[in-house]
């Protein structure tokens, strides 16, 4: 694909393809469709996952532009009605991985309703809390000999995230309410520490990644587990940091593509 500067667009990552079904691995600051909240956008993963294919793709989920991860599309109006009642049932387990602000807890759940965000393009309620329930684990831990906030160090975690319930901005909300912001959340965090990562450790993203999902398939009804690997800041940083590399969250086998 050849975009106006001549540039040739880099082909996305596939995770996992079969003839009902496709996985990629979703670069962070790529948005899954056209959204009206971010109109000068012009590179879309619906679009440039269609056009690598050569065929239409159906998003069955979503991730945000700023997290990374894997990102699962049907091929086919069907099986996308079926995956999206897998989500929407909560049959399909989300792993992710964020490394956040300070020390946090060795794990937890977190039972915090939320309001749905707004779209700002539209004049509409928020409505009434609902309930949202993420279950976190901290993973490693990192003291930074830099007086990045009021402090004379500075204190990180790598933990691991399991959203039990799907509302917008979840796990960035969650983390914020129990005071471990995600690093590079520009609506959520804190500036100083999203500047800090971003001029000095040359991290200038949300370090947000949806790393494994678990769920059946929805054809031949074998376990699928797809999973993505880091991408090559967020792996430097657990390097750095000399943090151990995360385990798989999960033990389901992964279904080989199922034949046409």
């Amino acid at each position: 694909m050849t975009g106006d500067t001549g540039a040739t667009e880099e082909p996305l990552s596939l995770l996992y393809r079969d003839e009902y079904l496709v996985a990629i691995d979703k670069p962070s600051g790529l948005l899954v469709h056209r959204s009206p909240i971010d109109r000068r956008e012009t590179r879309f993963a619906l679009q440039l996952l269609r056009d690598q294919l050569g065929q239409r793709v159906y998003p069955v989920h979503r991730l945000d532009k700023p997290t990374s991860g894997a990102l699962l599309f049907a091929l086919d109006s069907d099986t996308a009605r079926l995956l999206s009642r897998q989500f929407e049932q909560r049959q399909v387990e989300k792993h992710y991985l964020a490394i956040v602000r300070g020390y946090c807890p060795e794990q937890g759940d977190i039972d915090h309703p939320i309001r749905d965000d707004p779209d700002p393009m539209l004049d509409q309620d928020r409505g009434p809390p609902r309930e949202a329930l993420t279950r976190y684990r901290r993973l490693a831990c990192v003291e930074l000999p830099y007086a990045v906030d009021r402090y004379p160090s500075a204190r990180y975690s790598l933990v691991a995230l399991e959203p039990l319930s799907g509302r917008r901005h979840q796990l960035r909300r969650h983390m914020k309410h129990i005071g471990h912001p995600i690093i590079g959340d520009a609506k959520h965090g804190k500036g100083v520490h999203n500047r800090f990562f971003a001029t000095r450790l040359h991290a200038p993203r949300l370090l947000l990644h949806c790393s494994e999902l678990h769920l059946q398939h929805p054809l031949s009804g074998a376990p699928l587990t797809l999973q993505a690997p880091l991408d090559a800041v967020f792996q430097r940083l657990i390097e750095d940091f000399g943090w151990p590399a995360p385990a798989p969250a999960g033990c389901a086998s992964s279904a080989p593509p199922v034949d046409p």
